[in-house]
């Protein structure tokens, strides 16, 4: 009865929540990005390295998802609150179909309601594109688009390994802002280090920045494919589709559709 209870209705608080994870990380987010780059703005005095305020950008922005991942809304939903890392959880046999596809949705929909705030940055956003990313001047084509795949790969990899094993389980969420700390000053020059489809939609939405949007699908989606062939011994150990708040899952619905695979 509970199994086909689950499967008649639609989680809509699962999805209510990854779209308010979506939307607060790109509201969050690039609020960080456009202080730190944006015109005019204090922090090229008071930080003139363009290397280390990438590194203080990249790991603000994951300390944006580390704190949305250790929410209610993570609670609720798991916080994947990128489309790369549902399709993971998919490819794993964590979320069934529908239901991943409904977070894919959210999350491009949350993308888009939490950049529309960003206009109000005015010039200082608009001087970066409200930080959109696009190719960087000089890399070829295949060059970005490998960048993205690499850097989706180092974090769907990381995931996988904190979340398959018990004693880095709980440090998933705060293994994050570390690792954009160093994959953003690396390559944020090459492809802006989306790693995020709803990341890259949500300010190319509001700027009309659109040029090679088309890496920011392959990219990461091919990432997570590799990542998830490569960690796919990890299958087993990962129980459910959630980054943190493991042991909570109203109602059991993670657990159905992982044992129902």
């Amino acid at each position: 009865m509970e199994k086909g209870e689950h499967s008649s209705q639609m989680p809509w608080r699962l999805f209510l929540s990854e779209l308010v994870g979506a939307a607060v990380l790109l509201l969050g987010g690039l609020s960080i990005v456009i202080f730190m780059f944006g015109a005019d703005s204090p922090m090229e005095r008071i930080l003139p390295s363009v290397k280390i305020r990438q590194m203080t950008t990249g790991f603000l922005f994951g300390c944006v998802g580390t704190l949305i991942t250790l929410s209610s809304v993570g609670k609720e939903s798991g916080a994947h609150i990128n489309p790369a890392v549902t399709l993971a959880f998919w490819l794993f046999q964590k979320l069934d179909t529908r239901t991943a596809l409904g977070y894919v949705i959210a999350q491009l929909v949350g993308a888009g309601v939490g950049c529309v705030p960003l206009l109000a940055w005015g010039s200082m956003g608009r001087s970066v594109a409200f930080g959109a990313t696009t190719p960087g001047e000089g890399y070829s084509i295949e060059t970005v688009l490998m960048g993205e795949v690499v850097t989706t790969f180092a974090l769907v990899g990381s995931l996988c390994l904190f979340i398959g094993f018990r004693r880095l389980r709980p440090c998933t969420p705060f293994m994050i802002p570390f690792l954009y700390a160093v994959m953003v000053p690396l390559e944020a020059s090459i492809s802006g280090t989306s790693t995020n489809p709803a990341r890259t939609i949500g300010p190319a939405l509001i700027s009309g920045q659109w040029e090679g949007w088309w890496i920011y699908w392959a990219g990461p989606l091919t990432g997570t494919l590799v990542a998830v062939l490569v960690f796919s011994s990890l299958a087993r150990r990962i129980e459910v589709a959630k980054l943190y708040h493991f042991e909570s899952d109203r109602r059991r619905i993670f657990h159905r559709m992982a044992g129902s695979r």
